[in-house]
């Protein structure tokens, strides 16, 4: 196996970055529609039913049957990859921001609104910051998500690991799916890892009092 890293080694940190790519834009894509229409569904919630079961309907179409649709649209290479993953993204990021938005508490609220808040003051700096950690876990999990999906996008000549998974599963090559498989094990891992890390920054810091102090 070392052999076809030392033959293969740059063209597979270019698929690495390919992957990478692809993922990170379809991800980003998603935080930026799905993190806003979250926030924007608590304010008119007769409508979110509605909105966040297309979304879920969405996330029922099979992978390959998305990314055949995308063809016609948009041809073959990354922009349809990219916009497959994106729609894939959206659902876990949307859902859980509603969620966390919403379930803030009522007292926490009623308490900023004393103090002179108004809505949109309340929604940015009292209920987002408050709904950090329940947001991130959809992201997180979304990220993890369009990681594993981006392999597919090889079939529509997106590029990445993807390549060699299915190059290797064509001509019964263990080498080239290990090569396929391990990145996008590690790249995922990694994101989720980072993504965690973000998650603690973000999350609002508590502090208890001691009895006795």
């Amino acid at each position: 196996m070392m052999d076809f890293l030392t033959t293969n080694g740059s063209e597979l940190l270019f698929k690495i970055g390919e992957h990478f790519y692809i993922s990170i834009l379809a991800l980003t894509l998603g935080v930026l529609v799905a993190v806003p229409l979250g926030i924007i569904l608590t304010r008119f919630k007769r409508h979110s039913g509605p909105i966040i079961s297309f979304v879920s309907i969405l996330q029922t179409i099979p992978s390959l049957a998305l990314l055949a649709l995308m063809i016609p649209l948009f041809g073959i290479g990354k922009l349809p990859a990219i916009i497959a993953l994106f729609i894939y993204s959206l659902l876990p990021i949307l859902r859980n921001t509603f969620i966390g938005v919403s379930n803030v508490a009522d007292t926490i609220v009623d308490s900023a609104k004393g103090m002179g808040m108004t809505e949109n003051q309340i929604i940015i700096k009292v209920k987002v910051p408050l709904a950090a950690p329940v947001i991130m876990s959809g992201i997180r999990l979304a990220g993890v998500y369009v990681i594993a999906w981006a392999t597919l996008a090889s079939y529509i000549g997106a590029g990445g690991l993807g390549d060699y998974i299915f190059n290797g599963l064509n001509v019964y090559d263990q080498e080239m799916i290990f090569w396929g498989t391990i990145p996008v094990t590690l790249l995922a891992l990694l994101a989720d890892f980072l993504l965690g890390k973000l998650e603690k920054v973000l999350s609002p810091q508590t502090t208890t009092a001691k009895g006795g102090e």
